[in-house]
């Protein structure tokens, strides 16, 4: 994904999700890397620098804005991939590149790594932030994504549930870590993401009438969370 994309986000309540889900069932369907139910798991460690500038900048509503993320799959180590995530003007663009896992160690460690190592321009801008704000890992995010696309507009409708945090950053490959809920109880993340126009069955389908649209960050309130815990 190189263009920047439409990222609406809503707060929702268990109730109006399954509506909404009922709702475009018949008009998308599940992305096909979700299992038998429909669902992927989703763990992300976050980098910021010397100044947790990435996690002011969210506070402060700062446009334009960007963070890094080393992001995996069921925990899976065999596909790594590292992540720049840049918002502008209420829209996002993320570029990425495969990391081996034999590398990440140097990345999660706090190391300066090779800049050679990987031929990405996603890469090297790591590295470089890595040595000149002192980028390190600061917290770990984790969610249970139920995905729903459609092909033409390249719409993805998602729902995050369970979104939970961890400190434990050198757990992050473990099949299970420790982590906190950071949701109101029933409460999850509903999510519409589209290039350039969202088909109006498709709006239809997913109207929200009743909710509010948010500029929620799971870094922020993540961090903000385990920030609060350590300091208690």
């Amino acid at each position: 994904m190189s263009e920047y994309r439409h990222e609406y986000k809503y707060f929702v309540p268990v109730q109006k999700m399954l509506c909404i889900e009922q709702r475009i069932k018949p008009l998308m369907h599940h992305d096909l890397n979700a299992d038998s139910e429909g669902i992927y798991t989703i763990r992300s460690l976050y980098f910021d620098d010397y100044e947790n500038s990435c996690y002011y900048e969210n506070e402060n509503g700062t446009d334009p804005r960007e963070k890094f993320r080393l992001r995996i799959y069921n925990s899976d180590k065999s596909l790594v991939k590292l992540e720049l995530k840049q918002k502008h003007s209420g829209k996002t663009k993320k570029m990425s590149c495969n990391v081996p896992y034999e590398l990440c160690g140097e990345l999660i460690n706090g190391n300066i790594p090779d800049i050679s190592a990987i031929d990405s321009p996603v890469y090297r801008k790591f590295c470089m932030q890595r040595m000149t704000r002192l980028l390190k890992p600061k917290v770990i995010v984790e969610y249970d994504r139920r995905p729903y696309v459609y092909t033409d507009g390249n719409v993805r409708v998602t729902f995050d549930l369970n979104i939970r945090s961890s400190n434990d950053i050198r757990d992050f490959f473990e099949r299970q870590i420790k982590s906190r809920p950071v949701m109101p109880t029933n409460m999850h993340i509903f999510e519409v993401k589209f290039d350039e126009f969202l088909p109006d069955f498709l709006h239809q389908a997913v109207e929200v009438e009743k909710l509010r649209q948010e500029t929620f960050s799971k870094y922020y309130i993540c961090r903000k969370l385990n920030m609060a815990a350590v300091n208690l």
